[in-house]
C-alpha cells in the first residue's frame, strides 16, 4: 500500500527506480546478515521493495497504453512474473555451485542494480513529452479516455485519499476479489513441491525438473488472457469483456481443482503437473484483467494507491491460506484443494457483486 501511494506522488519512474534499489540493496545485504533478527529485517526490506512491481505496473499500464490493451501489457508482465519462476531455480541453483550462497544474493542484488539505468533511459519522460513517442501513438494511448477535460484533469488532480477510495464499493470488488484469487498462486509456489514429495515422494531434483510445466502454462495464461480480452473489447463493452475473461479463468481453476481430486491417481505426478498448470493458466488468465480494474476505475493519480490497497491485501491473504491449509491437510489435500474452489467462486462473484459495471466511478459515484 505504501508503494501504491509513493507512485502516485512521484510518478511510476522514480516509483519503479525506488523499489528496485530498495529490492536491490536488500538482497545484497543478505550476504551480511548476522543472526534471525538481521536475516528477518533484510528479509522484509526484500518483500517491501518487491511489493511496488505490481502496483507500479497496473499504474504504468494506465499511463501508456489504451483500455483495450492494458490487459495484454498486464499479462506480459505477469508472465514475466511465471517464466521467472521457470528460470529462477536452474540460475540460483548454477550461481551457487558456482560462488556461494553470500556471492549469489549479492550478484542478484548487483543485477538488480544493473536494471535501473536501462529503465531510466527507456522511461525518460511522460507520453506527451517522451522523444520516441510520436503523436499518432499518443493519441491511441489517450483514444478511449472519455474526453479532453479528464485527460487534462488525469494530470493535475491529487490523488484520492484511501479513505476515499474505501468509499466505492467498487474498490472491494477488487480488494475482494484479490483476497479470495491471490492464495492459489501461493498455493502452488508453497505447497506443491511439499504436496509432490508427499504425495509422490519426489526428489527435489525430480520436482525442479517437472514443476517448471506449470509455470510454463503459467506464462501462456497470462499473455493469452491478455489477447482474448483485447479481442473482446473490439465488439463489446470493457466491462462486458473482462467479467467475461474473469469468469473463464476462475472456471479453468475449478476444472483444474477437480480433476485433480477425482482424477490424479497414485504415482501419476504428471497428470498433476498438468493440471496445476491448468490452474495456474486460469489464474493467469484472469489476473491481469483483475489488476487492471483499478485502471478502469480511478483515474492516474488515484490508480497506485488502489493497486497498492489490492497488493497488500494479496499479501495478507496467501499467509491466511497457508496457515489454514496447514491445518486442514493432517490427513489429506483434498479439504484444501475443496478450500481453494470455494474461494475462486468468491472471488469471481466477488467482481459481479461489487462492480455491477466497470467503469470510471467519477461517472456514476456509488458507495458502500
Amino acid at each position: 500500500m505504501c508503494f501504491g501511494k509513493l507512485y502516485d506522488k512521484i510518478g511510476t519512474r522514480l516509483g519503479f527506480t525506488v523499489s528496485i534499489i530498495v529490492w536491490s540493496v536488500a538482497s545484497a545485504f543478505h550476504a551480511f546478515a548476522r543472526g534471525i533478527i538481521t536475516l528477518s529485517i533484510f528479509r522484509g526490506l526484500l518483500g517491501l521493495g518487491e511489493a511496488g512491481n505490481w502496483p507500479g505496473a497496473v499504474k504504468s499500464n494506465g499511463e501508456w497504453f489504451p483500455i483495450k490493451e492494458r490487459a495484454t501489457a498486464q499479462g506480459i508482465f505477469n508472465a514475466g512474473a511465471s517464466i521467472g519462476n521457470v528460470i529462477a531455480p536452474f540460475v540460483i541453483v548454477f550461481l551457487y555451485t558456482r560462488f556461494g550462497w553470500k556471492t549469489t544474493y549479492i550478484i542478484l542484488g548487483a543485477v538488480g542494480m544493473l536494471w535501473v539505468i536501462p529503465w531510466l533511459f527507456l522511461n525518460k519522460s511522460t507520453r506527451e513529452k517522451h522523444p520516441w513517442v510520436t503523436q499518432e501513438e499518443r493519441d491511441l494511448i489517450v483514444s478511449d479516455r472519455i474526453d479532453d477535460v479528464e485527460i487534462a484533469n488525469t494530470k493535475t488532480e491529487k490523488s484520492l485519499s484511501v479513505g476515499k477510495i474505501l468509499s466505492f464499493k467498487q474498490s472491494w470488488g477488487v480488494l475482494l476479489c484479490r483476497f479470495f484469487i491471490e492464495p492459489i498462486w501461493w498455493f502452488f509456489a508453497g505447497w506443491m513441491p511439499i504436496y509432490l514429495n508427499d504425495k509422490f515422494d519426489l526428489s527435489i531434483e525430480q520436482i525442479a525438473n517437472t514443476m517448471w510445466i506449470s509455470y510454463l502454462m503459467a506464462a501462456a495464461g497470462s499473455i493469452i488472457g491478455g489477447l482474448f480480452t483485447g479481442e473482446l473489447i473490439k465488439k463489446y463493452t470493457v466491462d462486458t469483456a473482462r467479467k467475461i475473461t474473469i469468469s473463464l479463468g476462475g472456471l479453468l481453476i475449478l476444472i483444474a481443482f477437480v480433476s485433480i481430486i477425482t482424477l490424479v491417481k497414485e504415482g501419476d505426478f504428471m497428470m498433476f503437473i498438468y493440471f496445476a498448470g491448468l490452474a495456474l493458466f486460469g489464474f493467469q488468465f484472469a489476473i491481469g484483467n483483475i489488476q487492471t480494474i483499478s485502471s478502469d476505475l480511478l483515474r492516474g493519480s488515484s490508480v497506485g494507491t488502489l493497486a497498492g490497497l489490492a497488493g497488500t491485501v494479496a499479501a495478507v491473504s496467501p499467509m491466511i491460506m497457508n496457515w489454514f491449509v496447514g491445518q486442514i491437510t493432517t490427513n489429506s489435500y483434498t479439504p484444501a484443494f475443496i478450500a481453494i474452489c470455494v474461494s475462486v467462486v468468491l472471488g469471481v462473484l466477488s467482481i459481479f457483486f461489487f462492480i455491477k459495471k466497470i467503469e470510471p466511478v467519477e461517472r456514476n459515484v456509488s458507495k458502500i
